[in-house]
C-alpha cells in the first residue's frame, strides 16, 4: 500500500514538472496568428483576440484570453463579442506540434444577428465560380474542436427594419458527438412589450450539409411566459420538434411538433419559406383547446354572467404605431388549419371547432370557421381585405344554437333559453368582441324554437290584468313562472349597436304575438312592442271569453335588460271593446225592433 502511494505521488510530481516546462517552454501566444488563420481559411470570418495569451494549469490545461471578437468580411460590427474566452486543450498533442482544443469557453459574450453583422463584399473582389472551395493555408498544425459553452451572455436578433430582439441570459453548451453531429443544451429569456419567455432545450443538430442545411432535433423544450396580458400564473408547458433550416432558397421546416400550454395540447406541423414577401403553413391538431387559461379569461359572478375580463392589464407600447395592425397581413403570405375535438372559449365548450384560412398579402379568406355547440352548430366565413370599406364581412349560418351560450358569448345576459337558428351577413372594420357590439352593420333572419322568457309569465299578467276590470271573466287559478313560446321568428337589421327586430311573429299553444322590438347593446337597453293574443286559460261569460280570445292586447317590455319593465293596456282596450261590443248590440236590437214596425 506504501509502494502504491509514493507511486501516485512520483507520478503527480512529474505530471507537475512535466505542466511547468511545458508552460514555461511554449507560450501560448505562438498560436495566435495560427488559430486567426485557421478561423478565416475554414468559415472566412476574421478573429480578433485583444491582450496577451497565457496558460491557466488548474483544473485543467487552458489558454486565456482577454478579449476576442469574430466579424464576417466587411461587416461593421462584429458577430461575436467576449470580454473572456478560455480554451481548454489537450496535453499530448501539443507535445507534437497539435492544437487540439478540447472546449471554447465564453463569458459574457455578445452575439448580433443584425444587418450591420452581415457579410459585405467589396465591389472589387472577383466572384469565385460557384462550387470552388475556399482556399486554406498549409499548416503542419492539427486543428479539432470538440466543445463549445457560453455562459451568461446575450444575443440581439433584427432582421430588416423591425425592432431588434434581445435573448439574454443565454447558457449554451454545444458538444460534438459524432461525424458533423451536435450535441447542445440551450437556455436564456425574452424580454419584450412588459413580457418575460423563459426556455430550456435540449437538442440534437446534424451538420452534414451545412451551411446549406442543418437539421435539428429538440428532444426536449420546457418554457414558461409571464407579464402583462398574461395569466397571473403564466403559460408554460413543454414540448419537441423537428427543425429543418434551408440556405437557398432559404426556408424553415418543423414536423413532429408536440406543444402543451397550460391545459391544452398541441400537434401539427409548420414551414416558412422567407424572402422578400415570407410564405408559412401552418397545420394544428388538439384534442383539448383552452382559450380561456391561455387568454387570461375568468368568468365572474353568477350576477355577472357572461362578461369575461382579462386577469392582467394588457402592456403599454411606448412607442408611436406607424401602421394599423391589420396593415401586417399585406407582407406575407399564409394558410392556416387547427382543428380541436374541444375549444373553450368564455366558459363554453365547442366540439368539433375547424379553421381554415388563406392571407394573401392583406386579402384573408376564413373558408371554414366552424363548430358545434351542444345539438346545434355554426359556421362564421369570414373575408378581409384591407383598403376595402368594409374591410371585414360575415357570413354567419347559426343552426339550432342554444341561446344563452351566444349571449353569453356577447358578454350579455344569457337568462333566455331557446334554439337559435340564423343566416344573415354581418360587416365592420374591426375583428373584435366591441367592435362587433357597437361599429358592426348586417341584417338576417333569425328563429328560435321553444323560446322561454323566465320570471315572466305574459298570459298570467293579461288574464290578471282583465280580471280586475270585472268583465266577468278570470284567468287560471295558478300559473308557471316563465313565459313560452313554441316559435318565433323575425328579421333582424345592426346598425352600429342598434339592433332592429322586424316582423315578429310568435306562437304557442296559449300565445300568438306579433310586434317589433329594439335593442341598443352597448347600452344594454330594450324596448319591445307585441301585439299578444291569449286563446286559452279564460273562464267566464263565453262571449267575453270570445272577445278577448280574438283580441290582440299591446304588451311592451322596456328597459334595463337586466331589470325589465312592462307596460300593459288592458284597461283601455277591455272598456274600448265593451263600448263597442255594447254599440254592436244596441244596434242589432235597434234594428230588430225596426223591422216589424215597418213590416
Amino acid at each position: 500500500m506504501r509502494r502504491l502511494f509514493t507511486a501516485l505521488i512520483i507520478l503527480l510530481v512529474v505530471l507537475a514538472a512535466g505542466m511547468s516546462a511545458l508552460v514555461l517552454l511554449i507560450n501560448p501566444n505562438d498560436f495566435r496568428d495560427y488559430m486567426v488563420r485557421q478561423v478565416e481559411a475554414r468559415t472566412g470570418y476574421r478573429l480578433t483576440l485583444s491582450g496577451e495569451l497565457r496558460w491557466h494549469v488548474w483544473p485543467q490545461l487552458s489558454i486565456l484570453s482577454g478579449g476576442m471578437s469574430l466579424s464576417a468580411p466587411g461587416a461593421a460590427v462584429p458577430v461575436v463579442s467576449a470580454e473572456n474566452m478560455r480554451l481548454d486543450v489537450k496535453l499530448w498533442p501539443l507535445l507534437s506540434h497539435q492544437l487540439e482544443i478540447r472546449q471554447v469557453m465564453l463569458k459574457d459574450a455578445v452575439v448580433r444577428l443584425t444587418t450591420e453583422s452581415e457579410a459585405r463584399k467589396a465591389a472589387s473582389v472577383p466572384i469565385a465560380p460557384a462550387g470552388s472551395p475556399e482556399p486554406e493555408t498549409d499548416s503542419r498544425w492539427h486543428f479539432d474542436l470538440g466543445r463549445v459553452e457560453i455562459v451568461d451572455s446575450l444575443l440581439v436578433f433584427q432582421r430588416g427594419d423591425s425592432p431588434p430582439i434581445n435573448v439574454r441570459d443565454i447558457n449554451l453548451t454545444m458538444e460534438s458527438v459524432g461525424q458533423r453531429q451536435v450535441q447542445a443544451a440551450f437556455s436564456s429569456r425574452i424580454n419584450r412589450d412588459q413580457r418575460e419567455l423563459s426556455f430550456a432545450m435540449k437538442a440534437r443538430l446534424d451538420m452534414q450539409a451545412y451551411p446549406q442545411q442543418v437539421a435539428m432535433n429538440i428532444a426536449s423544450l420546457d418554457y414558461q411566459l409571464q407579464g402583462a396580458g398574461v395569466p397571473p400564473e403564466g403559460i408554460r408547458g413543454q414540448g419537441s420538434m423537428q427543425v429543418n433550416y434551408q440556405r437557398q432558397p432559404e426556408s424553415v421546416t418543423i414536423g413532429s411538433f408536440s406543444l402543451t400550454a397550460n391545459n391544452s395540447a398541441l400537434v401539427g406541423s409548420a414551414s416558412a419559406v422567407l424572402g422578400a414577401v415570407p410564405d408559412y403553413q401552418l397545420t394544428l391538431k388538439s384534442e383539448r383547446l383552452d382559450v380561456d387559461t391561455l387568454l387570461g379569461l375568468t368568468q365572474k359572478a353568477d350576477g355577472d354572467a357572461g362578461k369575461a375580463d382579462k386577469t392582467t392589464a394588457a402592456p403599454v407600447i411606448s412607442r408611436e404605431q406607424t401602421t394599423e395592425p391589420d396593415q401586417a397581413l399585406r407582407d406575407f403570405r399564409a394558410r392556416v388549419a387547427v382543428a380541436a375535438d374541444k375549444l373553450i372559449y368564455r366558459g363554453v365548450t365547442v366540439d368539433q371547432f375547424n379553421l381554415q384560412g388563406d392571407n394573401q398579402r392583406g386579402k384573408l379568406d376564413v373558408s371554414d370557421f366552424s363548430g358545434r355547440l351542444g345539438d346545434g352548430r355554426f359556421s362564421l366565413p369570414t373575408t378581409l381585405e384591407i383598403g376595402r370599406v368594409p374591410a371585414i364581412i360575415v357570413s354567419p349560418l347559426l343552426q339550432n344554437i342554444e341561446v344563452s351560450q351566444v349571449l353569453h358569448i356577447l358578454g350579455l345576459p344569457d337568462s333566455l333559453s331557446g334554439r337559435l337558428s340564423l343566416q344573415g351577413s354581418l360587416s365592420g372594420d374591426a375583428l373584435s368582441l366591441a367592435a362587433l357590439i357597437s361599429q358592426w352593420r348586417g341584417k338576417g333572419s333569425v328563429q328560435i324554437e321553444q323560446l322561454r322568457l323566465p320570471v315572466l309569465n305574459i298570459q298570467q299578467l293579461i288574464q290578471q290584468a282583465v280580471a280586475r276590470n270585472n268583465v266577468g271573466v278570470q284567468g287560471q287559478d295558478s300559473y308557471s313562472r316563465f313565459t313560452e313560446i313554441r316559435h318565433i321568428g323575425a328579421q333582424a337589421v345592426l346598425n352600429r349597436g342598434q339592433l332592429q327586430l322586424q316582423d315578429v311573429s310568435g306562437e304557442s299553444d296559449i300565445l300568438a304575438l306579433t310586434g317589433s322590438g329594439q335593442f341598443d347593446l352597448p347600452a344594454q337597453q330594450c324596448d319591445i312592442n307585441l301585439d299578444v293574443k291569449v286563446m286559452k286559460g279564460w273562464a267566464g261569460d263565453e262571449q267575453m271569453v270570445q272577445m278577448l280570445q280574438d283580441t290582440a292586447i299591446p304588451f311592451r317590455l322596456y328597459g334595463d335588460i337586466n331589470n325589465l319593465n312592462y307596460q300593459l293596456q288592458v284597461d283601455q282596450l277591455v272598456r274600448k271593446r265593451l263600448q263597442d261590443e255594447l254599440k254592436k248590440r244596441l244596434g242589432e236590437w235597434s234594428e230588430r225592433i225596426q223591422q216589424p214596425s215597418k213590416g
